[in-house]
């Protein structure tokens, strides 16, 4: 096993590429940051432009790629609604023909290739927690499809170069998360909240807030990924990735308005369509193979986070 790897990490300017990119390159490796900046930011990856290692590559994964590396993890596409369903056809493409210049890329190296996949694929789930062998409960047609289909249909690619091709795959299943990096805008519940808390917004709360969402920080998650992709050939995954803690939307809103001593008031309004009622990851998997579960708890989680949006909003 190489010591020291040239790896490509595609959407490496999104929030959880950018810290994985970091983190790559505190092991001593070279990392290749692939992004076409419609979610990402060179903002996210500014502090690692003066590291002779670090190189950005402003490519759309949709297009083949043509580089010489040893490892891939494939991390591009929007993954917030506000973002995946601006442009629903180009979000499917993402995942779709990514997957496929992505794979192919593996192929001619003979690289290993790790999948961002999403928790997304057991859409509103009728198994509670989620495990791996759940097949899930998805509308193909709603608003949320692009997303999920596609991120479920680039999880069948991976399987199926796996079996015709020989390649050596990682597919993991990300539950939310959330960190410095994010998308001040992306429409996902931690930053809208502490976003509209730091301004004195109302905060806004869809349903009666009963639904609920497993949060997991950055940091452990990343090292998630780094662990997977140095198990054995054989273990391909799926896998699920989160923090099975959870918590009620409303509980959410709550401690991020006591956290940020905000003025904010709680408004509620309609469900969204195919909005997941309960989402929380059964993590047993990530436990047995490869010895992780996080452990950043929530509230140290949500002070660094809202640390990071205060000195977005200082500068804004």
């Amino acid at each position: 096993m190489l010591s020291h790897k040239r790896i490509l990490v595609t959407g490496g300017a999104g929030f959880i590429g950018s810290h994985l990119c970091e983190k790559l390159l505190d092991q001593g490796h070279e990392v290749l940051c692939l992004d076409n900046f419609f979610t990402g930011s060179r903002v996210n990856v500014t502090s690692l432009m003066s590291n002779p290692m670090f190189e950005l590559m402003r490519h759309d994964v949709t297009f083949p790629i043509y580089v010489e590396v040893d490892e891939i993890y494939n991390l591009a596409c929007p993954a917030s609604p506000v973002h995946y369903q601006h442009d629903p056809v180009q979000t499917t493409k993402t995942s779709v023909h990514g997957a496929i210049n992505v794979l192919g890329l593996a192929k001619r190296l003979n690289a290993k290739v790790f999948q961002a996949s999403t928790s997304e694929v057991y859409g509103d789930p009728t198994m509670h927690p989620q495990k791996e062998d759940y097949w899930g409960n998805v509308n193909p047609i709603g608003l949320r499809s692009c997303y999920d289909e596609g991120k479920r249909c680039a999880e069948t690619l991976f399987f199926d170069y796996q079996r015709q091709h020989g390649l050596e795959i990682k597919v993991a299943r990300i539950f939310n998360t959330y960190g410095p990096h994010m998308h001040p805008n992306d429409g996902r519940v931690v930053s809208n909240f502490i976003m509209q808390a730091l301004r004195g917004d109302p905060i806004t709360i869809y349903g009666e807030g009963q639904q609920t969402r497993s949060f997991c920080y950055v940091d452990d998650l990343v090292n998630a990924f780094i662990r997977f992709m140095d198990t054995d050939k054989d273990f391909t995954g799926p896998m699920n990735l989160g923090n099975p803690n959870e918590f009620t939307i409303r509980q959410l809103a709550e401690l991020i308005i006591e956290m940020t001593n905000s003025t904010s008031q709680l408004v509620f309004q309609p469900l969204p369509q195919d909005d997941p009622q309960q989402r929380q990851p059964d993590i047993s998997l990530a436990k047995e193979k490869i010895n992780w579960q996080p452990e950043t708890q929530l509230q140290e989680g949500l002070a660094k986070t809202i640390a990071y949006f205060q000195g977005v909003i200082a500068q804004s």
